[in-house]
């Protein structure tokens, strides 16, 4: 089989990296990829956003007579490539535009969770900027403000304090900081409790749960900082019994696939669940539409069953015919950042000790290209560094063992991943 990987993060290159490892693989395009994941695939100079652009995949789908595309990131599923292939009899695998919804709005996604009774935080939805901040003067605080639209991880604000949340509801409704995403605004009770994210596999009907892994959002150690993308991870979750599994798949993952399909939205594709596991029972935080970024990165070096054989069940509607198999050993990730991430930071700097990986450990390209035989820095989130251990305590200490031999300027990463199991 040939196939086509849409993306360009660690996420990508951690899926090219699996299915790479398929007996049924024979070659990989990757668009528009970068400095790791050429070393495993032929890259495509195409540019999620451009102008055309989900025509522009589509007809390299069939020059190079792809097989099976695989889209990574929220954004190209939100715009409608899925709709796109599909009008042109490609196969490829993810949501729609029309299931995208749970991701793309929050708003919707909130007001999907309420019509389909599924256990998730109290709410109100705010047009104006105004009425939004006399809400949260007049309430208790602390509070969570999110953008309604695709904010690539740091539309979310957890605000200890009234001016806190003043200051994200301007940043989002005034300033515009994440465009048109900040439109609207989704306001709700924080909840406490040990995060969890959970991934399953859809096939519009059938849905299978992968395990668990546990994300870390904040920049800082200890949880401090803003939101981003994401800065480590690790599986299994601890939090996330076999008991607890089946609560969330009768409360909240089987809801929300028959209720898409009852809305005429099918799901198929990979559906992540971001939950909260507070003393009451376990509350979902938010939807996405795709694989975590960085959890995919602890999960998949874990997963032993062929990924190609479960996508192609999900579109032939045979889902429940797979069960995943997986490896004992628990999996760290640790992101290596560009000084002034979440912010404004620099590129274009050497990355130095990327020879130095070992068996057990995978050095996951996010924001990397190649430059003039070097390797450099070319985005936020630079790298994710992935071991496998025994448990989460080894594997912490052999990612961390393996972080200190890399270095660029600027870099910085988080040093409690694996180590800090509750918020």
């Amino acid at each position: 089989m040939k196939l086509l990987v849409v993306g360009s993060g660690g996420r990508e290159h951690a899926l090219v990296w699996k299915l790479a490892r398929s007996a049924k693989v024979e070659k990989i395009y990757a668009a528009p990829g970068n400095a790791g994941i050429e070393e495993l695939a032929e890259c495509l100079p195409v540019r999620i956003g451009a102008a055309n652009y989900p025509a522009d995949l589509s007809d390299l789908a069939v020059s190079k007579e792809v097989d099976l595309t695989l889209v990574g990131p929220e954004v190209p599923l939100a715009d409608g490539i899925v709709d796109h292939f599909n009008s042109r009899e490609l196969k490829i695998f993810g949501p729609g535009r029309a299931a995208s919804a749970i991701e793309a709005s929050k708003v919707w996604a909130k007001d999907f969770m309420s019509r389909h009774q599924i256990p998730t935080a109290a709410y109100q939805v705010f047009d104006d900027s105004e009425a939004a901040i006399k809400y949260v003067t007049e309430r208790d605080v602390p509070c969570v403000v999110k953008a309604d639209g695709l904010a690539a991880g740091k539309g979310v604000t957890v605000a200890a304090t009234v001016e806190a949340a003043i200051m994200a509801i301007k940043q989002a409704m005034v300033d515009k900081a994440f465009g048109r995403a900040g439109d609207k605004i989704v306001i709700e009770e924080m909840l406490e409790g040990e995060e969890v994210s959970v991934l399953a596999f859809s096939d519009g009907e059938t849905a299978l749960l992968m395990e668990g892994a546990r994300d870390y959002k904040r920049v800082f150690d200890q949880d401090r900082g803003p939101n981003t993308g994401g800065m480590g991870s690790y599986s299994p979750a601890p939090a996330l019994t076999g008991e607890l599994s089946g609560v969330i798949r009768t409360q909240m993952l089987i809801p929300t696939i028959k209720g898409l399909a009852k809305e005429n939205r099918p799901y198929c594709g990979v559906l992540y669940l971001g939950l909260m596991i507070t003393k009451t029972g376990p509350r979902l935080l938010e939807y996405n539409i795709r694989f975590g970024d960085p959890e995919t990165q602890a999960l998949l070096p874990r997963l032993r069953t062929d990924m190609v054989t479960v996508m192609q069940a999900c579109l032939e509607g045979n889902l429940g015919r797979i069960e995943l198999e997986w490896h004992k050993e628990s999996a760290c990730c640790v992101v290596l950042a560009s000084g002034g991430y979440p912010g404004h930071y620099e590129t274009g700097k050497e990355i130095r000790g990327l020879d130095t990986q070992k068996e057990g450990v995978f050095f996951f390209h996010a924001g990397t290209k190649r430059d003039n035989g070097r390797v450099v820095t070319a985005g936020g989130r630079v790298l994710g560094v992935t071991a496998l251990g025994p448990n989460r305590s080894e594997a912490s200490s052999l990612a961390y063992q393996a972080v200190n031999k890399i270095a660029f300027e600027g870099m910085h990463y988080r040093r409690d991943i694996g180590r800090v199991v509750s918020s």
